[in-house]
């Protein structure tokens, strides 16, 4: 039995070796983790289980047969994250460069497959030269497994893809249809197509880094959630984030009820946050961080269509989605982007029973020849449409300004907002008093003998009758006008009346969104 024993030990040391000493130096040298190395900070000590620990690849040509590696290009298993089970997988880009194999492609089927039937998470480390070549069609079949896992699974568990090191091609498409993203600055890379094929077929020349890096997905594409310095940091914001998901969708959120918390009166500096100038900008991060449980949240996609604020927050111990319009950027106007990032966002917390608040302070949608171009209409339509579709409890408070149909798609009455407030300072119309006056009394204004001044007090009339809150609470679209020091509470007690809701969406196959 000790010669079985050392046998094997002997061959776990082999596979815990990866591709060998001198592929771990190179990796090493790039400033990555190993495979292995990067599980061992992801988990709990100790609590991660290999499956699948020696499976070889079956390739016969190119010599390939000569270099079976037990376990192959990824290692693949079940651990703990703050004691809660989670499902991964984790390229090992010293064996093949990561490359996937029909093999390896079948070990994270199975391990997506068990994360499924489970109700875990799954997490992907992802670190791959691609498709490997000399495997042909197979290892093209074994993304095709993943991608569809990726999609029947999705709203059902999290997934989460964590970008370490190249994903490139076809690769790319597993990650985007994941849920979240995460990409390590300087060594990570998304792209569909490299430098040298751009240049072949445009003449253009653009950088690795500038094409596909992880700054270049967090502002300008929004393929990006998460953005780390390193690995370490990296694999600490992972487990972050998981500490607000819910472990699939049969789950409530994480937490209990804090005592008291619906009776909790903010600080009169909150009173002091909204400029009394309705065109002057400000923070809202500001106002979440006074709501929220002792001022912390998980921003998502913080440097991708700034202008709105998506995060994870507790309140009152509770975890929900948090959407906030940002005035510091572009006045807190809804654009293209801002709609694709606000509708994504929406629908995942519905998809997990989130419940959603909502900080409104919106002038309006993106004007304008180009926003009109890239769709617009289109974009904004999302967002309108997952509000509209969410089932889970909705609460939104309109701080300011809620104009038009921007208005309406920020989770309003008419959306099936379930509870909404407003602060003594909004104003809720069609159109901002100034716009409105121009077109009701353009005459009037112009037969004025001070036209100015005319216009000012026209303005203030028309803010007084028609878009102060009270106009909107005296025909039920507002639930309550509130104190702005009440605003953590009466949020707090909203989500508590709200925790039983059951609303069912009408019996389909699935809707069409307009995509």
């Amino acid at each position: 039995m000790m010669e079985k024993i050392e046998e094997l030990t002997d061959k776990r040391r082999v596979v815990a070796s990866g591709g060998g000493q001198e592929q771990i130096k190179k990796q090493h040298d790039k400033g990555k983790l190993t495979a292995r190395e990067r599980l061992d900070l992801l988990l709990d000590k100790n609590s991660f289980n290999e499956m699948g620990t020696y499976r070889e690849h079956g390739c016969k040509d190119f010599g390939v047969e000569k270099k079976i590696h037990p376990g192959d290009s990824v290692v693949t298993g079940h651990g703990l994250i703050d004691g809660r089970k989670v499902f991964v997988f984790a390229q090992d880009f010293t064996v093949f460069g990561g490359s996937l194999s029909l093999v390896a492609g079948e070990k994270i089927v199975r391990i997506m497959d068990l994360a499924y039937q489970n109700g875990a998470p799954v997490i992907g480390l992802l670190d791959s030269g691609g498709a490997r070549i000399r495997e042909g069609v197979d290892s093209l079949v074994g993304y095709g497994e993943i991608f569809t896992r990726n999609t029947l699974y999705s709203g059902v568990i999290p997934q989460i893809s964590v970008v370490m090191g190249p994903c490139a091609g076809g690769a790319v498409y597993s990650p985007a249809i994941t849920d979240f993203v995460f990409m390590v600055k300087g060594t990570a890379q998304m792209f569909i197509t490299g430098p040298q094929v751009i240049k072949a077929v445009t003449g253009e020349e653009v950088s690795l880094e500038a094409l596909g890096g992880a700054e270049t997905h967090s502002k300008e594409s929004g393929n990006c959630h998460f953005v780390a310095a390193d690995d370490q940091e990296c694999l600490k914001m992972v487990r972050r984030l998981l500490s607000f998901l819910p472990a699939s969708n049969r789950e409530v959120p994480c937490g209990s009820w804090l005592e008291g918390a619906e009776k909790e009166l903010l600080a009169d500096e909150i009173l002091e946050i909204v400029p009394e100038e309705p065109n002057r900008g400000y923070d809202m991060k500001k106002i979440a961080s006074m709501l929220v449980d002792e001022g912390d949240y998980l921003e998502v996609q913080e440097k991708f269509a700034p202008n709105l604020i998506t995060a994870f927050a507790r309140l009152g111990g509770k975890v929900v989605g948090l959407l906030a319009q940002q005035p510091a950027y572009l006045a807190g106007v809804i654009d293209c982007d801002a709609s694709d990032k606000g509708a994504r966002f929406v629908r995942f917390c519905d998809a997990f029973n989130i419940p959603i608040v909502t900080l409104v302070d919106v002038p309006g949608y993106m004007p304008g020849k180009d926003e009109e171009y890239k769709g617009i209409i289109r974009h904004g339509a999302k967002l309108l449409y997952a509000y509209a579709e969410a089932t889970v409890p909705k609460v939104s408070v309109i701080i300011r300004k809620a104009y038009g149909g921007a208005y309406i798609v920020m989770s309003s009455n008419s959306l099936r907002g379930d509870v909404n407030f407003a602060w003594p300072s909004a104003e809720i119309a069609v159109m901002g008093p100034d716009g409105a006056v121009n077109i009701i009394y353009r005459k009037e204004i112009e037969a004025a003998t001070d036209p100015a001044q005319e216009k000012k007090r026209l303005v203030e009339e028309y803010r007084n009758k028609f878009a102060n809150p009270y106009v909107a609470a005296s025909k039920g679209y507002i639930d309550d006008v509130i104190d702005p020091r009440e605003t953590r509470r009466k949020i707090i007690a909203a989500l508590m009346m709200l925790e039983k809701k059951a609303v069912k969406n009408p019996a389909k196959k699935h809707g069409n969104i307009p995509l």
